[in-house]
């Protein structure tokens, strides 16, 4: 290979950012060329800086790594998936992405994955892993969701928490806080977001600042104002809207 591999490093946390900067510290045929804390970052730099090989972490707030690759316009770069969730990497492995990450790797494992790039950007090999990659993301938007728990990043930790585990989840700024029992979990990212990945799992949207465990209603009561307010079992009081009061309804399947 006569020149750098230009290379993109996308994390929503600086360790691992940093960690994959230092690595690569000691390739001479490597170049960092961006580093991106988010997807909507991600999807920009490809577009812009064309990369031949893209660290790509798969639960990021917002946009999740294979969403960018999804909405990226330019060709496919070779993708290396960086993750600590290992369903995730264990699919996009045994679909013959080009090779994945778990967290915590270590210097070893970091190798092997460029000896990997470098072997298939030689042999000519990027456009087969390309076309795997891509009928990978069109089985994924066309099936049914399996998980039953979300990956939350809080305070610079990781937490699996379980569909029965969480009571609610409300906006709070850049961040939305979630409710599970006595435990409340900070991390960034927005109400959109996170109401995308958890109506597949029966939760509901309330108010547009408020998503709600339906197994964890135990009241419906009118207020001064005319408005509902939901009451969890916890004893949290949770406004309703009127526009999400109609599809309280259908779910539950009686009028309030």
């Amino acid at each position: 290979m006569s020149s750098r591999i230009r290379t993109i490093v996308v994390d929503d946390e600086p360790l691992p950012r940093r960690k994959i900067r230092m690595l690569l510290e000691d390739e001479s045929d490597f170049e960092i060329v961006c580093e991106c804390q988010n997807g909507e970052e991600a999807v920009e730099a490809i577009d812009s800086l064309d990369p031949q090989l893209v660290f790509l972490d798969i639960q990021m707030p917002g946009i999740n790594g294979f969403e960018v690759l999804r909405r990226i316009a330019t060709p496919m770069p070779l993708t290396v998936f960086v993750t600590a969730f290992d369903q995730y990497a264990v699919r996009a492995f045994e679909v013959r992405a080009l090779d994945y990450l778990l967290k915590p790797f270590d210097r070893e494992r970091f190798v092997e994955t460029l000896e990997r790039v470098r072997s298939t950007l030689r042999s000519g090999g990027a456009a087969a892993i390309r076309e795997n990659l891509r009928g990978l993301l069109e089985e994924m938007q066309g099936a049914p969701r399996e998980l039953d728990r979300i990956v939350v990043k809080s305070a610079g930790r990781t937490f699996f928490l379980s569909a029965d585990e969480i009571d609610w989840v409300e906006a709070a700024g850049n961040y939305i806080r979630i409710h599970a029992g006595a435990e409340v979990h900070l991390m960034r990212g927005t109400m959109g977001s996170v109401d995308g990945e958890l109506s597949g799992l029966r939760f509901m949207r309330v108010h547009r600042s408020a998503i709600v465990n339906p197994e964890r209603i135990r009241e419906l009561r009118p207020t001064p104002q005319g408005e509902h307010e939901i009451l969890l079992r916890s004893g949290e009081a949770i406004p309703l809207s009127r526009k999400q009061r109609a599809a309280l309804e259908e779910r539950l399947g009686k009028p309030l």
